[in-house]
């Protein structure tokens, strides 16, 4: 059997005078980049100088919306409706589709961000809002979500390319979900734990939750973070396992 996955990874979150993460170094050890378009993060300075350091290093783009909440990194839950959530979504996209047109690259995929994507894969009316925003943009994106989320069947029914993400920092729940980062546990600091829960999702698609039960996922992304102490090295690591231990490391639009 041949395993494959693509390796991405949230980028262009630095804001204004505010410089986050470590995009220039990370990027080229991930095949996918997940843009910030400007509501939890990013700024069109920063939107512009990220498309253009991805297509330098051949990684796919993609959009990566959030709540307007630059406060609290879009990680905190708002009380917004589908309608909402489908504008924030077609007005994000729409800024970052700009940026890559004008540097002669292609969108991908899209990405919710934090509190969005997290509503978004228990929430089957926000999730329909935010898959029927990108197909109308364009059709042709893949739309990535929580493996086995509600975003996921939306985007199927929605007439979407959809991708079912895997994390490589977080622990999940027995229902799927991330342990939310308010609750201990919730982040695998353990760089080897984190590396030997990827290969186990994409070889056995399994994963071990907080309730040390095996479940079930789908594993065709998997995020890293960009903004840790060690993220630079955990990439560069989790990169070169994966690669040896026999798993092709591609973009999600590329065949093969």
């Amino acid at each position: 059997m041949t395993f494959r996955i693509d390796l991405n990874c949230d980028m262009g979150e630095s804001f204004g005078a505010y410089s986050i993460g470590h995009d220039h170094e990370i990027l080229p050890y991930i095949t996918s980049a997940n843009i910030a378009c400007g509501f939890h993060a990013g700024d069109p300075a920063t939107m512009r100088k990220t498309v253009e350091l991805a297509l330098a290093q051949k990684v796919a783009l993609g959009a990566h919306p959030g709540l307007p909440d630059l406060m609290g990194f879009g990680r905190r839950n708002m009380s917004i409706s589908p309608e909402e959530a489908y504008e924030y979504v077609v007005y994000q996209v729409g800024a970052l589709q700009a940026f890559i047109q004008a540097e002669g690259g292609v969108m991908q995929h899209v990405k919710p961000h934090g509190a969005l994507y997290n509503m978004a894969a228990v929430d089957p009316k926000l999730a329909e809002a935010i898959a029927e925003a990108v197909y109308r943009v364009k059709p042709e994106l893949y739309l990535v979500g929580l493996a086995g989320s509600q975003l996921v069947e939306k985007g199927l029914q929605a007439g979407l390319r959809v991708k079912n993400e895997v994390f490589a920092d977080r622990t999940y729940q027995h229902d799927g979900t991330l342990t939310p980062r308010s609750q201990p546990e919730a982040l695998i600091t353990d760089e080897e734990k984190a590396v030997s829960q990827v290969i186990r999702m994409v070889k056995e698609g399994k994963v071990s939750t907080r309730q040390a039960v095996d479940k079930d996922i789908v594993a065709e992304t998997v995020c890293i973070h960009g903004d840790g102490r060690h993220a630079v090295e955990f990439a560069k690591r989790i990169r070169m396992t994966l690669e040896a231990s026999g798993i092709a490391v591609m973009a999600m639009g590329v065949k093969g």
